[in-house]
């Protein structure tokens, strides 16, 4: 086992490091600045600089100027190199030993996809999200949202444009995040974070290893202004997911191994990331 990889696991062995970490690879394919991921997780900035630092140097995370700031995204290809080495030489390449029983989405057969969109209320784009894919896509894919505050409720905003782009709102409401975690919650193949708060949060650990998505934008609820402006600052968050959303339906699902499809999905977020910047 090369150095490097010895030097990666020090690093991580830091449980604050190691929660930076954690966070970034929620956040990616994101560009996270330094603050952000220090008001995240309660650190100072200090402190978060010098904890990113120490990642960047072995090779985990990467380092990007953009203006008079320093984002920072997971370098994807070192840290799968971490986890394959790993797994060959800890593992033996025997997955039987170290991965669990289900490592990919389940065969399609006779029934949809389980489909579940996160954002920390469910007011706005979580209830876009889900309304799309039903919309767009609703015999292949059974779709749900939820939010991780405790409560929440429909955005009439948001409400009102689903209804002016023929959506059937009828059966959407409000829903928390526990209703999919608990004891007989239905097992989801695809769990897509929608706003960037959802994402730096710590989410249950889901049962059936769902292909994850993180498409974060800014949320159209704290829009100021008219109401004009307001219903714009809707469009734009409706637009950006209906785009992400058929560009995953277009996903050819069936026939993509588990490392396809997520690097597809990223793409997806990246790709329409770079396009709206």
């Amino acid at each position: 086992m090369e150095k490097t990889i010895p030097d990666q696991l020090t690093t991580l062995g830091h449980p604050q490091r190691l929660s930076v970490f954690c966070l970034l690879m929620r956040r990616f394919p994101d560009r996270v600045p330094a603050g952000e991921l220090a008001s995240a997780l309660g650190i100072k900035s200090s402190t978060m600089s010098s904890y990113l630092a120490a990642l960047h140097r072995v090779g985990l995370v990467t380092q990007e100027r953009d203006g008079t700031s320093l984002l920072y995204s997971i370098h994807m290809a070192n840290v799968r190199q971490m986890f394959g080495s790993l797994f060959s030489d800890c593992c033996l390449g025997r997955p039987d030993l170290c991965l669990p029983l289900s490592t990919g989405v389940r065969p399609m057969s006779d029934r949809s996809y389980n489909v579940l969109f996160i954002c920390t209320g469910n007011s706005a784009r979580s209830i876009f999200a889900e309304a799309i894919l039903r919309q767009h896509a609703g015999d292949r894919f059974t779709v749900y949202s939820a939010g991780t505050k405790p409560h929440s409720e429909l955005n009439p905003f948001a409400l009102k444009l689903l209804r002016d782009k023929g959506h059937d709102i009828s059966g959407l409401r409000a829903k928390n995040l526990s209703e999919f975690s608990g004891p007989g919650a239905v097992e989801m193949d695809f769990v897509f974070t929608v706003c960037n708060q959802a994402a730096n949060e710590d989410c249950p650990a889901w049962r059936g290893q769902p292909v994850s998505g993180h498409w974060g934008m800014p949320d159209p609820v704290r829009a100021e202004g008219t109401d004009a402006e307001k219903s714009l600052a809707f469009q734009q968050a409706y637009g950006a997911l209906k785009q992400r959303i058929e560009a995953f339906a277009a996903l050819p699902v069936a026939s993509l191994d588990r490392i396809a499809l997520q690097t597809a999905i990223d793409e997806i977020g990246r790709n329409m990331t770079e396009e709206t910047a």
